[in-house]
């Protein structure tokens, strides 16, 4: 049955709805704005004032080799990040979900990394992978396997992976652990009932059910891993070394702040907002489509 709430005035929806509004427009709409504008504009070569050129700074980014190539490794980081942080997530829901001693407690220590800042985090895989101080890092170099992260672009994008990762690990256990939760134990048992056992249970019966939960973290881990990851990755490499670990927000912060290039950086920020909208979009119209077929 479809239960709305009539209001008798006008003006009680109007107050409920308008705090949320103010947020929006303030938080959302007015940045967004900003940034649009400021991607079509340039300042003059004395600093004094602004020049309009419109999608000259989108030309231009398109028509670099080194923006292109950074577009590449943004996503094939986020992709890496939100398969990493979902598997792990994944099994260790399984695991979590199942009846031992102390469950409780496993529970509770898999959610705490969620509370830990990303600069924090990336300090601590510094205590982990450092090559000088890093206890795994000095292992690795004392038994003659090289490990400086300083000059091999390669082991530097798996550390930004693996820290960005961990740190998202929590958000998505905490949501599979409920989708397995959710689902019917009448499911499961009559599942084993049948002889589904293992991993052909899980592929057939477990994990279609938790489709919508798998779909929904996954743009969440995306958008996760295309903006929250700066913190952790600034910490850990600066981009470097070279460009190696430069994502898309990492990019648009250096070219920002530290080479001022507002235009430039602006025209950036607005094809990082476009992709992360089409994603999103993408995600919920086409495979939402398939979990409720």
């Amino acid at each position: 049955m479809d239960r709305r709430t009539i209001f008798n005035g006008w003006l009680l929806p109007i107050v409920l709805v308008l705090p949320q509004l103010l947020v929006t427009i303030f938080f959302f709409f007015w940045p967004a704005g900003e940034a649009i504008w400021s991607s079509m504009t340039t300042t003059d070569p004395f600093g004094q004032g602004w020049v309009f050129v419109g999608l000259a700074n989108f030309a231009d980014l398109f028509s670099d080799p080194l923006y292109l190539a950074t577009i590449i490794r943004t996503v094939f980081f986020c992709g890496a990040v939100s398969i990493l942080a979902m598997s792990v997530a994944l099994a260790l829901a399984i695991f979590a979900d199942r009846e031992i001693r102390g469950r409780a407690i496993y529970r509770t220590l898999l959610i705490w990394p969620y509370a830990v800042a990303p600069a924090v985090s990336a300090v601590l895989w510094l205590f982990i992978l450092n090559p000088q101080v890093g206890l795994l890092g000095r292992w690795l170099n004392a038994h003659g396997m090289p490990w400086d992260y300083y000059l091999n672009g390669n082991q530097a994008m798996a550390m930004v992976i693996l820290a960005s990762a961990w740190k998202q690990v929590s958000y998505n256990f905490i949501f599979f652990l409920a989708g397995l939760q959710s689902i019917p134990r009448s499911v499961t048992e009559a599942a084993r009932m049948d002889g589904a056992r293992g991993w052909h249970r899980f592929r057939t019966i477990t994990f279609p059910l938790l489709a919508p939960t798998t779909f929904f973290l996954l743009v969440v881990n995306l958008v996760y891993a295309a903006f929250d990851t700066f913190g952790t990755i600034f910490a850990l490499t600066q981009g470097g070394p070279g460009q190696d670990t430069e994502t898309l927000v990492i990019k648009v912060y250096r070219d920002g702040m530290i080479n001022q290039d507002i235009g430039g950086s602006s025209a950036q920020s607005v094809v990082l907002m476009a992709l992360v909208i089409g994603v999103t979009a993408i995600q919920f119209r086409f495979m939402g489509r398939r979990t409720n077929a």
